[in-house]
């Protein structure tokens, strides 16, 4: 993070396995003995009894999992620099992902450009000026009193380390080094002091103890290797790699190359303008490309999954810890992974979902007797699936890894990898396993999750009692559909495991189906409840409608106009008030189609839940919102289902004209387009597999065959 400043400079730092400590059973062993008791308590109404002994017997211990860390600042201090400067601009180039700082104090520029390389793991720093006698500045890496040691590397360089947690817990190495053209660079103490010099060249790396046994030794050969290539051919290096992922979507919202007439605004006018009630077309499109480059950055092959905060936490002690909250936001998270063609940085969900899974086996079996795999409502670097907090409306959620696996079968329904999902079936298969030794009959005959909650909601019943825990909700029934779902298709395309798919299908029948309640929308529990805050954030039982599709208005349009009241209630008692709630929100209007509504809620997320960065503004800092906004921009465009393919599914009226590349679909395909007036004038799609399936263009249907890497055009 770039705060760019002038006479002094912070970058701050993050490595992303930094985090509070080490590993702990956090398995309640009182769990499987007072199980039944709640679910007595439940179904006597006894809500109190119930929620109290919970607290007792189903919450973690110890309470909390492991928390995520910012690395550190880089601190700069500048001498000889005029206070009076002109020229001040800070910029971040999407199109090479390098952010810049320059400013011209005394009539000479300086210049500041900073990269993270992926393929080097390294980030660079140039510091340049166009003054004859050079500048002169000092460097320090700064971790307050979060650190053991520090000090100098040879000449040109410092380092600073420590551990985390204890004896069992994370140990981290960060190091700099430098080089110079004119003048002279010297290590001094915890200092990197630089004389006269006309370019000043800084790589630094970090590497933890979550992935080395030699910190020091990695984190130097990292930075000597960056020190022996050429600035040149690391900067080249690091543009190529990004750009092969960028380069794959290109957006117009506009009817010509520039979007908008702000293009060439700053980016805080431009917020600013929208919250006076301006239009930014532009601004949507540069949103757009921004949430992809922000994945990009954060979510590669061999890295960790994306936080709550991500690598731009900047906190020792953030907001939620910034672990991995799965009740919604590290899904969200990936929502634009598929859809806006970055399916590789989809591979870290996975790989973390592994991790969990020998976790969540335990917490099933030593907390409730149960086969299969299980997570609560958080999780973190070491793939905890213990309950989190002692908080009754999040922490009694057992449907977080059940959530995560639909994420596997999404990847397959767009890319048709039998390999992939042959490789995942056994996580889908035991998130099934936990749950068909979990449910109980309800009184209605009907299997449901008990004691469970709606995330993070609260109900009100007749006698005015507060409660959160129940016996099922709508989302618990619309998330095991659609994982039965998957389970049972799995094992017949896999041609394994069939007398299981069998079993999976019929519980799966006896699921509680979607309800309309007497207000005329969805209902949220099984019975009709008062909600204590009818404006509340989470939308859990619109989960069917999206990301799931058991809701649609092609094939349940009485559903879909009760989801559409459900809404519209929530935002009339003043829904959307976070920065991800608005991001699902415009996703669930382009499920409807409902393009106006959709962009509505797109720039009320930029007018009022946006940073002047462009991050998201939960309020606090959250970076799910920029990625479920990203999502739904691209949902408007095209929605697909493994045999049907929309174009142009929820159009605004303000977006006439327009044009997208790259965008994949469901089915292995890949479509581009463009548009005018509303009406799609071109559009390609190249089908990787074989495909059969639907066609939606300009209110016509078309049902159309493809043979494996055909381009067809409309």
């Amino acid at each position: 993070m770039v705060f760019g400043g002038v006479l002094c400079e912070r970058i701050q730092f993050n490595e992303e396995s930094v985090w509070s400590g080490g590993f702990r059973n956090r398995n309640n062993p009182f769990a499987e003995r007072e199980l039944n008791k709640i679910r007595a308590f439940l179904s006597e109404g006894k809500i109190r009894a119930a929620e109290d002994l919970a607290r007792y017997a189903l919450s973690g211990t110890p309470e909390y999992q492991r928390a995520y860390q910012s690395l550190g600042d880089m601190h700069f201090r500048f001498h000889g620099i005029p206070e009076d400067f002109s020229g001040y601009e800070r910029r971040l180039c999407l199109d090479e992902a390098i952010a810049t700082t320059r400013f011209i104090p005394g009539g000479f520029l300086y210049e500041r450009e900073i990269f993270a390389s992926a393929p080097a793991d390294v980030i660079v720093i140039r510091l340049s000026t166009s003054n004859p006698g050079g500048m002169s500045f000092d460097c320090r890496l700064v971790r307050n009193r979060l650190c053991e040691t520090t000090g100098a590397i040879g000449t040109n360089g410092t380092f600073l380390s420590g551990a985390n947690g204890g004896a069992d817990g994370i140990s981290f190495h960060w190091a700099e080094i430098a080089q110079s053209i004119g003048g002279e660079v010297e290590a001094i103490g915890e200092y990197l002091v630089f004389r006269r010099v006309r370019d000043a060249f800084i790589y630094t790396s970090a590497v933890t103890g979550f992935r080395s046994e030699n910190t020091l030794e990695q984190c130097l050969g990292i930075i000597r290797n960056a020190e022996k290539a050429s600035y040149a051919s690391l900067r080249a290096e690091h543009i190529w790699d990004y750009k092969e992922l960028e380069s794959r979507i290109s957006i117009s919202l506009g009817s010509s190359g520039s979007d908008s007439a702000g293009d060439k605004l700053p980016t805080d006018e431009r917020l600013a303008g929208m919250r006076d009630g301006k239009e930014d077309l532009g601004l949507i499109a540069l949103y757009f490309r921004y949430g992809r480059y922000l994945l990009i950055s954060c979510s590669r092959p061999g890295t960790l999954p994306a936080n709550l905060q991500g690598i731009w936490c900047e906190h020792f002690l953030p907001p939620w810890d910034s672990k991995y909250t799965i009740n919604i936001n590290t899904q969200m998270n990936y929502w634009p992974a598929e859809i806006c063609a970055l399916p590789e940085c989809h591979v870290p969900l996975f790989d973390h979902i592994r991790r969990m899974h020998p976790r969540g086996i335990e917490t099933a079996s030593e907390m409730y007797a149960s086969r299969g795999f299980v997570a609560h409502h958080n999780t973190d670097i070491w793939g905890d699936c213990a309950p989190q907090d002692t908080w009754t409306p999040s922490t009694y959620w057992m449907l977080g890894a059940a959530w995560l696996c639909l994420h596997i079968w999404e990847r397959y329904e767009y890319t048709l990898d039998l390999g992939f999902l042959d490789e995942h079936y056994d996580l889908i298969k035991d998130a099934c396993l936990f749950f068909m030794d979990f449910l109980i009959e309800n009184e209605r005959g009907e299997l449901v999750v008990s004691p469970s909650v709606s995330p993070e909601n609260t109900y009100v019943l007749h006698d005015g009692v507060q409660g959160a825990l129940c016996e099922g909700c709508a989302m618990d029934g619309q998330i095991l559909t659609e994982l039965f779902t998957a389970c049972e298709q799995a094992c017949r395309l896999l041609c394994r495991d069939l007398d299981f798919a069998a079993e999976v299908a019929a519980m799966r029948c006896s699921l509680p189906p979607a309800r309309v309640g007497e207000n005329g929308g969805i209902m949220e529990w099984l019975v009709d409840r008062e909600e204590a805050e009818p404006g509340h954030r989470h939308i859990s039982h619109l989960f069917a409608l999206f990301p799931g599709s058991g809701i649609s208005p092609e094939d349940t349009p009485a559903l879909a106009e009760a989801a559409r009241r459900t809404l519209m209630m929530r935002l009339s008692h003043g829904g959307g008030h976070t920065g991800w709630s608005r991001a699902w929100i415009a996703n669930l209007w382009a499920r409807l189609g409902d393009g106006n509504e959709a962009y509505h809620h797109l720039n009320e997320l930029l007018r009022h839940s946006t940073l002047p960065s462009l991050l998201d503004d939960h309020p606090p800092f959250q970076i799910d919102g920029n990625f479920g906004a990203t999502a739904a921009i691209a949902h408007m465009l095209l929605h697909s289902t493994p045999n049907r393919l929309h174009f142009l599914h929820a159009l605004p009226d303000a977006w006439k004209c327009g044009s997208i590349t790259g965008l994949r679909a469901k089915g292995g395909l890949t479509v581009d387009m463009s548009w005018e007036n509303g009406l799609i004038t071109q559009a390609c799609i190249t089908a990787s597999h074989e495909y059969e399936g639907l066609l939606v263009c300009n209110g016509m249907e078309r049902q159309v065959k493809l043979s494996r890497g055909e381009r067809y055009s409309l």
